[in-house]
Order: structure tokens, then sequence, then C-alpha cells
């Protein structure tokens, strides 16, 4: 970043007098909303989103639960573990999230947003009523801290952003203007969206107190309906909506927010959770397996309609979840190696096994959408983008892939002969039962963290290791607390751990951090497999750059192949629609559900509470 400007309070005429000199670039028409493509779908004089119910009654107490514990309620300190609904309930943007559309953000602590056809530089108008819970405004200063703050000692997830800036500062009474350093060529044009996404804390509160160490009785004021009322350190949590919440009448707040309290309770661990939730504790939950779904229509208050199961559909990419291979140790380095691992990874008998094949299988990072890569060849589109990069593909990224396939029995013969073929080409013998290479063993450490997931991890875990003692490979598997398990995931310290990455219909900037080279040596990134693929950064770069739709398609689906031919990743079913199983008494506006289906902000955000089941 080349320069940063925080100058004193200007007037109006200051900003015109700097355009008339040909400073600024002249000024774009404010909006009320902004899109990555083409239009927002509401227009200025929308009453409330689509998904939302604005007559909803208000009130009442929802109880969500959380595996594991926390140690701090500030969610941007690079220390700390929070509860991670925090973020979203506690704390607001400039700009909101509608999840009905690809990417379209309205306003909300700004009032107005404008910008250039190019996107150099972004121009946000405040909303003359938003306040803090403790009732002062938001100022101007609050915004240009909050960005500088969270850019240069916030969590590593907001530092990259802040290094796209080259200037921001007050252009007028309530405007702050952010201009994108072009230095390297023209920004991405994510970066307005995304610096509507910052969220905006107050200043004074942070100007004498230590902001990095997320001490837990540090709670960051902010700006959203609700507030932490209190809290049990590592076992409760208790939010209250604020009665005089500055934005209660905006259109995008209309109908959202309707409890009262929300409480989060953490457990121990996941068959704890559950037994809660039957016994009433708890007020919803999620299930992520489908035969134990199908088993819950039996439960008691299933069957007396106490409890009641809500399948909520979604239209975003499958993502990926399974077992990523870290790539940083040998010799997980070898594609060959993985791929072998792969192979032996026999997901039609596992999933028949555990979910009893009701869940099928993620193809690629973005399946199930307009995003994820067709089968067979490359279009010569896509081979446009990635013929420069030709010779560091693997085989299948150009003229194919799909992950293999058994037939379904314990002994997948075909699949493990062809491990076997791939090993042996990576230079692995198998000498008395042992897979060997130079003397030593192949022995592997999967590494699994305490949470709802865990179970089921597990039980494949314990499937997949019978699967490669048969290839002579040791697969141990250590499951830990979440807090010894963010500190080796952090640092990289395992072969194997499942994860999990929830795309959008709208990739953007943070591609960089899951798949970025900068991040396969930089400890807490989120590249967990340790990739470094000239390719895949610049697919991004080319997905960050389209103006049109159908560029942005097709550098998404190159994107696609590069990912899932480099065989980082071991894939396990889809989660193409959520599961809730809930109080009677809660309910949502079934005939109109988001885009999104069961994401972030669907509930609690816009269900209620009913006096009835």
């Amino acid at each position: 970043m080349r320069s940063l400007c925080f100058p004193p309070l200007r007037g109006l005429s200051y900003s015109i007098a700097f355009i008339s000199l040909g400073i600024l670039p002249a000024q774009a028409d404010p909006d009320h909303a902004i899109a990555m493509y083409g239009e927002p779908a509401l227009g200025p004089g929308f009453t409330a989103l689509p998904y939302a119910n604005p007559d909803a009654p208000k009130g009442g107490r929802v109880t969500t639960a959380n595996v594991g514990g926390f140690d701090s309620l500030n969610p941007f300190a690079p220390k700390g573990t929070p509860p991670w609904q925090l973020r979203a309930l506690a704390y607001e943007s400039l700009l909101g999230r509608s999840w009905d559309e690809p990417f379209t953000l309205y306003g909300l602590l700004a009032e107005t947003v404008e910008t250039d056809e190019a996107r150099t530089w972004v121009e946000f108008t405040l909303n003359a009523k938003a306040a803090f819970s403790d009732g002062t405004p938001v100022t101007t200063e609050d915004v240009i801290w909050s960005f500088q703050t969270l850019g240069t000692r916030g969590h590593l997830r907001y530092r990259d952003f802040w290094t796209r800036i080259e200037t921001i500062e007050e252009t007028g009474p309530g405007k702050v203007r952010i201009t994108f350093d072009t230095s390297n060529g023209p920004p991405d044009r994510d970066l307005v969206l995304l610096a509507g996404l910052r969220p905006i804390l107050k200043k004074a509160q942070w100007e004498d107190a230590v902001f990095e160490d997320g001490a837990i009785e540090d709670i960051p004021i902010g700006t959203a309906p609700y507030v932490v009322e209190s809290y049990d350190i590592g076992r409760q949590v208790i939010l209250r909506r604020n009665p005089n919440y500055w934005g209660r009448d905006l259109p995008f707040r209309r109908g959202t927010n309707n409890f009262d309290e929300i409480r989060i309770d953490f457990y121990g661990d996941d068959a704890v959770m559950k037994e809660a939730f039957k016994a009433g504790e708890i007020s919803y939950i999620r299930e992520f397996n489908a035969e134990r779904w199908a088993e819950m229509a039996n439960l008691p208050a299933v069957q007396s309609g106490d409890i009641v199961r809500s399948t909520i559909p979604s239209g975003q990419p499958s993502g990926i979840a399974g077992f990523v291979m870290n790539t940083r140790n040998a010799p997980l380095d070898d594609w060959r190696v993985r791929d072998a691992l792969i192979h032996a990874f026999n997901f039609e008998y596992i999933n028949d096994t555990l979910t009893g094949g009701r869940q099928p299988r993620i193809t690629s990072y973005f399946s199930g959408s307009e995003l994820g890569m067709k089968p067979g060849p490359a279009t010569e589109a896509e081979r446009a983008l990635l013929a420069p990069y030709e010779d560091s593909l693997l085989p299948g990224a150009l003229d194919g892939y799909a992950l293999p396939a058994s037939d379904g029995s314990r002994r997948n013969r075909d699949n493990i002969r062809k491990a076997v073929d791939l090993l042996a080409e990576a230079g692995w013998q198998v000498v008395d039962g042992v897979l060997q290479k130079d003397g030593q063993p192949l022995t592997l450490t999967v590494l699994l963290q305490q949470d709802a997931l865990v179970q089921q991890a597990t039980a494949m875990m314990d499937i997949y290791a019978r699967a490669l003692e048969r290839l002579g490979i040791t697969l141990n598997v250590q499951s830990v607390d979440s807090a010894q398990y963010n500190i080796r995931e952090a640092n990289y310290d395992f072969d194997l751990t499942f994860m999990r990455r929830s795309l959008s219909l709208s990739p953007g900037a943070e591609q960089y951090f899951y798949w970025g080279a900068e991040g396969a040596d930089q400890p807490g990134s989120r590249n967990l497999m340790g990739m470094n693929s000239p390719a895949a950064e610049a697919m991004i770069r080319a997905m960050l750059a389209a103006t049109e739709h159908e560029d942005f398609v097709t550098a998404v689906r190159a994107l696609d192949r590069v990912l899932i031919s480099g065989r980082y990743v071991i894939p396990i079913h889809q989660y193409s629609e959520g599961r809730i199983a809930h109080d009677a008494r809660l309910t949502y506006p079934k005939d109109r559900l988001p885009l999104y289906g069961d994401g972030v902000g669907f509930l609690p955000e816009v269900w209620w509470m009913t006096e009835e089941k």
C-alpha cells in the first residue's frame, strides 16, 4: 500500500474542488445496493427481503448449541476462540447481503454506495440513524479506524484486503471513500463489495485497549440487533435483542431478528448435545447424516409433534467436504500417492454403510451449480485460460477428471489394484506386509476435532484404515478437543484432517485465502492442503477480472478443474440440503425460501416463535 489518508473533517466543497481539478474521479450515481454482475433484484423501494416475513411476531427465546468451548467474545482478534455466531448476530457492516441473490449487497450502516465503472474506488454514505448499542452514532472516523485496525491488527482473514487499499478518507459529512491500489493492474471487481462487508467497530472503545489478545472481558461494541447480555466461560453466551436497535425500521431488517433472546450453550461432544436436544434443552439442531435423519422420525417428540423436521433445499455449489491431504509432508507432496489414497477410499461402500447410500458424492468443488466443471474435456474457452500452465497441470485437468468409483463391495478390488500401481510408480513397494520406500514405512496420521461431524468422520476413517492395511499403510486416527485441534491445524500438524469449505455462487478474493500460494507456508491460513498452483492463482485472477457473467463462469469452471484434478482432498458426500430438527413452535416463511437455503442468515435471522405448534 503506497499511502494512506486520514484527513481532518472536510466539507463537501473540498471534495467538489478536488473533482474539478481532476484529482478525484467523477462521481457515479449513489445507489441503495450493488451487485457483482448486473443489477440488484430489489429496487430502491423494496419493503423487505423476499425470504423474510415482514409481519413476523417478535418475542421468545431460542437456544442453540455448539460442540467445544470458547475463550473470547471478540470474533475479530487474531487470538482466542469465539462463538462463531457472534459475527452475524452482534456486529454489522456498511452493507448487508441478500441470500436470495448470488452476490448483491443492500444498504445497512451505509445508506448509499457508489463506484466507477472500473470499480477502482467505492464511496459509502452513512445512514444518519446508524448507532452503536450504547447509543452513540457511527461516524466516518469509526469506519476508517475499523478498516485500518482490522487490516493491520485483526484476524488474518481481514488483512489481505487492507493491502489492496491505496487511500481511505472522509470526503464529506458521513462519506468515506476507498481508492484501491492499481499499481499492479486493475483491482478485482469484488473489492467494492468486500469493502461493504467489513465489520464496523467503535474506535473509542479500543483507543487505549489491547485489541489483539481477544480477552474474554473485551466485548466489542457493535451496531447489530443483538448484544451480549451475559456469559459463562466455555459454557454459555446469552444475546439479548436491543430494544433501541437503530435499524429496526430498515426494509433490509423487516421481519428479521425476531427472537428476544438467543442463548448459545456449549457441550463436550456431539452425542451429549443430541441428547440435550431430545430432552428439550436445545431449540434446534442440524443433522448432516441422512440415515440418522431418517431414524429421527421415530423419536417420541417427533411422533407427538413437539419436534418438527424441516428440509431446506439449497442452490449453492456443493463446496468441498472430505479429508484434506497435507502436501507439505512427504510423501503427500507426490500426486501419485494422493491419487492412490483417493482410489483406496471406497466411498460407495462407506456411504452405503453409514448413510444408507442416501447422500450423493461431491464430484468437484463447485458441483451442483452452473459454476461446476462439466464432465469430459475442457471447453475451448477453459482450455485457452489453462493452456499457459499446461505443463504444471495434473492428468485430467484438460482431458477430463472424475473421481474413481467402486462397485460398492467391501473389497474394492479394481481401485485397490490401481492404488498399488500408482504407489509402485512413485517408488513404494510392500516388504513383509509393510509399504516402504528407502526402508521407511508409510504411516499417516489423520487429525479429527471433537465436533458434530467427528463421529461420522471417525467411522469413515475406521473403514478406511482397514482398506489401507491391505496396501501396507498404517493410518493413525487422533481425535482431540477443539483447543488442541485449532493449534495443530494452524501449524499444519497433521497428514490428513477433515475439511469443509462452503463455496458460494459468487466466489471472490477469498479463493486466494483457500488455495493461494501465500498461505502454503503461512501458519493459520485456510490453505490446509498447502497447494502452490500458478494455474489456480491465474484462474482466480481471471475470475476476479471478468466483467461479463459468461467469462466469470468460464474462469470458475477452469479453477474447479485445477482443484479437483489436483487430488488434494478425498471428497465425501454432499450437503445439498439443510436438515433442521426444531421445536415445533419455531417456523419460517415456507413459501419463499432463499437461493442459499439453510445458509448463513437463514436461521435464526428470519425464523420466529409461534404460540402453537
